[in-house]
């Protein structure tokens, strides 16, 4: 059916929609915004709204279905938190001069990524946009958080999937890439590592090209020029709006922050939990006690990316301690940030010109709280033992001048709506207070013109009454018509029991109160728009108040975790031993409740390179493990660490392999999961790595699993030098100790009284003999005959060892000799090949076991070295 058929109005949203495909287009009728054919039918099913027909102008009724228009920022933000886009398409012309059917256009595309507003924007946690180029060399990522002004950079030399790790660290809620770049594996990939919208761009080379590369900056490589123009051009599409809030792009590399590989911030469970997904019970949900949105976003920020640079965590560390000793100003402090609304998505609405006078006076109060601020440090705090804090406070810009505009001119309590008045205060615009007098006066004049009526009609019950659609008017019950003066009163509406009237001097008032009003709310818009340009002059001052803001927010969060759980401030080396006494992990401590976390003691350094632990599952050396870990990303993210004493060397990547899972999506086993896991780590591990590994091998056959195990702790232990744990349930590998100088063992401490095992979550020197698998079986409520007939089979199966080995003993006593021709005769020529051939591949196994250098080997090739073996045998 073409387009031709339909009426011109239909006609018109489909040309429309032919440009915005992707998204579903709220066409604005009158008051309310509607949807027709395929967008009706999804917005019905996804908003559970009703879902009509309208004639079109063909003989079947189109699908349509509408929302109200001042209700519509509800139902957008249902459908782009379900990851669809919104095309919004507004009247450009007033309906009364248009000629035909009124023009429309779309004057803004919502998208996953490019929001502003709606329950998807969780306080404390950025919405990053995020696009990814190929370059010759590798990827390029740009991400923006449109509603902070956020914005970074950075170029890697690696294939796509370390570039989507990278991105998906970003937690995107959409991510732009070039659609040549897309097939259906990599977006198997994108949905399995990230939630987001997945939408295309394509570089449009144009006149915004120079102000781009302006904005980027020269030093820029072409590749991250590409990335971010991407980026741009995307928001500049469908924004439709000013960029001026959003901050210049920094440019970062992976290189100067402590490196930890997705897997690693999930086994570590630093952002959300690894079972639930999430927040509460992670490491941020423990650390989190800012008081603001902006230090919420920037201490996830630092979380996500420690410190390598030993000067700047020493900075941090100092602000701490500043907090620590001066206990009265920061619960000042904190009482103050509580009262500071989120000044970066403040700032981003102003820009858009999207912000309300209440967000202006949100905007007021925050500002206005700076000297108060200030003056604490001032007051309490040694700036020269601080140097770092207190050049956050000498160079945070008061702005007293755009708090004296704000509150000479937005009242305290404005209204939601910006067009209906009562945004200005009093004394800000002398017309608008001579407009405000008239309009007083008449409304006056009003009321003393229904006593004056009363007494002259002797109608008690008269009233002067409003409405928009007939203004004032005189209203007076029917049995009282009679006594009303024929010549003054004009019928105007008749209503059941009563008629309205009006009257000339009426009418005359009503012309001046009406203009008054009308007036009143068009200068008062006005007004209000011009103080909101104003503002929005002063982006980049306000966005560096609102960094600084979000810096000592989250030294004072990370001061008061540490003061309340007894963490202490680390020493700090570049390179040396890792000694912490009584670390703990902070986490489980302060959600345990069946008694007091045990503290353990870390040293890992000089001839004590490698951990080998052995134990028990339940005996706590995945927690022993973990903490050390958080430790190490705490002291270098700039907080204490929990322990009473801590000496530390400066990591650059920490790797860990904990806990066993299917990666069901991907199609690979737990096996295969781990074996991916280990190549990551190591063929990107270095001798300033930290590399936790928790019982490696047990995904495949006892055999193959020991000797990878092995495999893998001489490789970390030879070619890498990296300090790292690792924990097994293959006691055979403690003998390592004796070939390895820089192994030690480690075993997680047991007490058994009588049939009761008691797990005392101590580590001790020495390696573990027993694995109390049934015990662990029992505790976790395996049924008694199970139990009972597992002890059995453990029997058994000792039993038979013992017996296979008096056997191989007894053989090796008692060899007997059997002449050749005898032996020769018990086969026949065919069997004497076969078993020919099977001892020449037995002898060419024992030859290749040999000759190979295990030593030197990676763990793939080892994988792959006992496949061929296993094959020949």
């Amino acid at each position: 059916m073409t387009s031709s058929q339909y009426t011109p109005m239909i006609q018109q949203y489909l040309q429309i929609k032919a440009n915005y495909k992707d998204s579903l287009l709220f066409f604005r009728l009158g008051d309310f915004y509607e949807m027709f054919f395929e967008d009706a039918e999804k917005a019905a099913r996804e908003l559970e709204i009703t879902l009509t027909g309208r004639d079109g102008g063909t003989d079947e009724k189109i699908p349509m279905c509408g929302v109200p228009y001042h209700a519509a920022e509800h139902y957008i933000s249902q459908l782009i938190e379900k990851g669809y886009k919104v095309a919004i398409c507004e009247q450009v012309e007033d309906p009364k001069e248009a000629k035909g059917v009124v023009r429309r256009e779309v004057v803004r595309v919502i998208t996953p990524g490019t929001t502003m507003e709606g329950k998807k924007l969780l306080e404390k946690e950025n919405n990053y946009l995020v696009s990814l180029f190929s370059v010759p060399s590798g990827w390029s990522i740009a991400a923006c958080d449109v509603t902070t002004g956020d914005f970074l950079a950075t170029e890697l030399s690696e294939n796509f999937q370390q570039a989507l790790d990278e991105a998906a660290q970003f937690q995107p809620a959409e991510l732009l890439i070039p659609e040549q770049e897309l097939n259906q594996e990599r977006i198997q990939l994108i949905r399995q590592l990230t939630n987001a919208t997945i939408s295309t761009i394509a570089i449009n080379h144009g006149k915004d090209e120079d102000q781009d590369i302006n904005f980027i900056g020269e030093n820029a490589s072409p590749g991250i020029h590409a990335a971010v123009r991407g980026l741009l051009q995307y928001i500049k599409e469908n924004q439709k709006a000013s960029l001026r809030h959003l901050n210049s792009v920094k440019i970062y590399a992976k290189e100067e922050f402590l490196m930890i590989d997705p897997v690693s911030k999930r086994n570590l469970e630093l952002i959300e939990t690894i079972r639930q997904k999430k927040r509460e019970g992670s490491l941020l949900w423990f650390l989190d006690k800012t008081m603001t949105a902006m230090g919420g976003r920037l201490l996830k920020h630092w979380l996500d990316k420690p410190l390598i640079n030993i000067d700047q965590i020493e900075e941090r560390h100092q602000a701490i301690t500043y907090f620590i000793n001066h206990v009265i100003p920061r619960n000042e402090i904190r009482t103050i940030l509580k009262r500071v609304y989120d000044i970066e998505r403040l700032i981003s609405r102003i820009s858009f010109g999207n912000a309300n006078g209440r967000d202006l006076a949100h905007l007021s109060i925050s500002l206005s709280l700076l000297p108060k601020l200030a003056n604490l440090f001032y007051s309490e705090g040694n700036k020269f033992e601080y140097p770092y804090l207190f050049r956050i406070i000498d160079q945070m810009d008061l702005a007293e001048d755009i708090v004296q505009l704000l509150q000479s001119a937005i009242v305290d309590n404005p209204p939601l709506s910006v067009k209906e008045g009562g945004i200005i205060r009093d004394g800000y615009s002398s017309y608008l207070d001579q407009l405000r007098s008239a309009r007083k006066e008449g409304k006056h004049w009003i009321a003393q013109l229904e006593q004056r009526e009363r007494q002259e009609t002797g109608i008690r019950s008269l009233k002067v009454g409003f409405n928009k659609v007939f203004g004032y008017f005189i209203e007076v019950t029917k049995p009282n018509l009679h006594l009303l003066p024929k010549d003054r009163y004009e019928r105007k509406q008749t209503l059941a029991n009563s008629e309205r009237f009006i009257t000339p001097e009426l009418k005359e008032k009503e012309a001046l109160i009406l203009e008054a009003e009308e007036k009143i709310q068009t200068l008062e818009y006005d007004l209000f728009c011009e103080v909101r340009d104003k503002v929005a002059q002063q982006i980049h001052r306000l966005k560096k108040i609102a960094k600084d803001l979000a810096q000592i927010d989250v030294l004072q969060s990370l001061a008061t975790v540490s003061d309340d759980h007894g963490f202490v401030k680390p020493v700090l080396t570049e390179k040396g031993v890792l000694h912490l006494t009584d670390n703990r992990h902070p986490v489980v401590e302060s959600v345990l409740q069946d008694g007091p976390f045990v503290s353990n003691d870390v040293f890992i350094g000089d001839d004590q390179q490698i951990l080998l632990i052995t134990g028990p599952n339940m005996a706590g050396k995945s927690t022993y493990m973990r903490q050390i870990a958080i430790s190490v990303i705490l002291a270098q993210m700039g907080c204490f660490v929990p322990a009473k004493k801590a000496k530390m060397p400066i990591f650059d990547r920490i790797f860990t392999r904990i806990g066993a899972a299917d990666d069901l999506v991907g199609g690979q086993s737990t096996f295969m999961v781990e074996m991916h896991d280990i190549c990551v780590t190591t063929t990107q591990a270095t001798d300033r790595s930290l590399v936790l590994i928790d019982e490696i091998g047990r995904g495949t056959s006892t055999q193959d699993g020991m000797a990878i195990a092995q495999s893998v702790i001489e490789y970390l232990h030879d070619r890498i030098h990296c300090k790292a744990l690792v924990s097994t349930h293959y006691h055979e590998l403690s003998a390592l100790e004796n070939q390895l100088p820089k192994l030690k063992n480690f075993c997680m401490a047991v007490k058994e009284e009588g049939d009761q095992v008691h797990f005392l979550r101590k580590i001790k020197r020495g390696a573990a003999d027993k694995s109390y698998g049934i015990y662990c079986a029992k505790i976790a409520g395996v049924p008694n005959d199970i139990i009972n007939r597992a002890i059995e089979l453990i029997s058994v199966h000792e039993e038979m060892k013992h017996q296979v080995q008096e056997t191989a003993t007894s053989n090796e006593t008692n060899i007997v000799t059997i002449e050749e021709p005898i032996q020769l005769e018990l086969f026949s020529s065919r069997e004497l090949e076969k078993e020919k051939k099977r001892n020449d591949k037995h002898e060419e196994v024992i030859k290749k076991l040999k000759e190979v250098d295990l030593i030197n080997m990676t763990p793939l090739e080892a994988i792959n070295f006992l496949y061929e073996i296993k094959k020949k045998i």
